[in-house]
């Protein structure tokens, strides 16, 4: 059964950071900001090659174990979808498993078991991921399968209608019944009032039951093409090994021309707006504000390095800013957090929260937040804290390597959301450039705006801590 990640995750800087972000174009470094001992170019260290049909392929060679990580990404999710057909773009994810004439339905996960693999898939805004983790001697076995379904999934109403049942109860166990996320959807769709990630990846209810097979079918032929897709490999094997058996198996599927990514943008908004839940199911409240941040791809000015500093220094483990004043000093949260992920084809996210631990008011705990918040806005971050931050983001970055799925994970994410491998590998280089006076500029571009979101999720009156 695939299931979709969550669309946007917040990550703080370092490993999460890496992992499930990756880097901007590189700019010239001014030479007053080159630090003392430069970080060298290199994260993962790929190979990279194009089929004649446009499919990229990168491969990121691991030996330790005889063990590789299969994903095909496709450059499409949840916001290139038609207004009103909402959640098609996870429906056709679930259909993908649904087989061709060479595979039963059903069939293709059950063939990676019985081969002692693992397979999922996962959704996101611009995105669409299917992967396999198997032993080295099954690679060529799961190529052959994977791109089978790339050109040849075989549709009817018969597996598509019963398909859709299941992503609406889906949405019901994990939105509809989980306090967290279904505000956690309502704070999204207020933040982006017209750009489409403000509608859920996993659709809204009304339209996921209108969603037919002619929709997916559409959906399939006009994105699902080798032209629109990458296939990364990670683990014992080399691009040598690799390019044959990429150009039998994916090499002989034609490309088809792919439409434009065309995305409204948000209108001028300057004013603050605030979600408020309260449900009985609440056993943790917390409180939450979210603001639009600068992505990699749209980032002109080296904000999004300077964020996911900052993300370190309030966020970071145990010393962090927000978790030592909040939880450890002042006694008022269980939890606190600054969270920025700058992977987005469109505009980023940053945000702030926190949960109060046993006892304390809700309003207390906010007026602590937003005071830490404007602490920082006055008095920034110091050179101490940026160098101390850098230090264990570079260090995050060597163990990132010894990961497996990871580096294909942030190698897909990178180059599906207009990156490019060079980008990638000259992570560590932008983060050591980074100085207290660019996460103070960019800390305030960003908290300084006024059209943010705030998010109460609270117990029902009378129970509030």
């Amino acid at each position: 059964m695939p299931a979709c990640i969550p669309a946007r995750r917040l990550a703080a800087a370092g490993l999460l950071a890496l992992t499930m972000t990756v880097a901007a174009p590189l700019a010239p470094i001014p030479l007053g900001l080159q630090p003392a001992h430069a970080a060298e170019k290199g994260v993962f260290f790929p190979e990279s090659f194009t089929l004649s049909n446009g499919m990229q392929v990168v491969v990121i060679p691991n030996h330790r174990v005889p063990v590789v990580t299969h994903m095909v990404w496709y450059k499409v999710g949840a916001a290139d979808e038609e207004r009103g057909q909402s959640g098609i773009a996870h429906f056709l994810e679930h259909l993908m498993f649904k087989g061709t004439d060479a595979i039963q339905p059903g069939e293709f996960s059950r063939i990676i078991a019985k081969n002692g693999g693992r397979d999922n898939a996962f959704t996101s805004y611009d995105y669409t991921a299917y992967y396999q983790n198997v032993a080295r001697d099954r690679l060529e076995m799961v190529m052959r399968m994977e791109s089978d379904r790339m050109a040849n999934l075989k549709l009817t109403d018969a597996v598509v209608y019963p398909e859709r049942d299941v992503i609406i109860e889906e949405r019901r166990q994990r939105i509809e019944n989980e306090p967290a996320d279904r505000i956690g959807e309502q704070i999204n769709a207020t933040l982006f009032v017209h750009h489409p990630y403000g509608t859920p990846v996993i659709g809204w209810p009304q339209e996921m039951s209108a969603l037919t097979r002619e929709m997916a079918e559409r959906f399939y032929k006009t994105w699902y093409t080798p032209n629109n897709a990458i296939l990364v490999v990670s683990g014992d094997v080399t691009a040598a090994e690799l390019k044959p058996l990429a150009e039998r198996y994916y090499g002989a599927i034609a490309a088809r021309p792919v439409p434009e990514r065309k995305r409204v943008t948000e209108p001028p908004l300057t004013s603050s707006r605030q979600v408020v839940l309260r449900d009985d199911e609440v056993r943790q409240p917390s409180v939450r504000r979210i603001w639009t941040a600068p992505s990699y791809r749209l980032d002109q000015t080296g904000q999004a390095y300077a964020l996911q500093v900052l993300a370190e220094i309030m966020s970071g483990g145990t010393t962090s800013r927000l978790y030592r004043s909040l939880v450890v000093d002042q006694k008022l949260a269980t939890s606190a957090w600054l969270g920025y992920g700058p992977t987005a084809w469109d505009m980023a996210t940053l945000s702030v929260g926190a949960s109060p631990a046993a006892g304390v008011p809700m309003d207390k705990l906010e007026s602590a937040l937003w005071a830490e918040v404007d602490k920082l806005l006055k008095s920034g971050v110091t050179e101490e804290e940026v160098a101390t931050a850098r230090k264990r983001m570079l260090a995050s970055a060597a163990y990132a390597r010894d990961s497996l799925t990871g580096p294909a994970q942030t190698l897909g994410a990178a180059l599906a959301t207009g990156q490019s491998i060079d980008d990638v590998e000259n992570w560590p280089v932008r983060i050591d450039a980074v100085t207290a006076d660019q996460v103070n500029a960019a800390a305030r571009a960003v908290l300084s705006q006024t059209n943010h979101v705030t998010g109460l999720l609270l117990p029902p009156t009378g129970k509030d801590s």
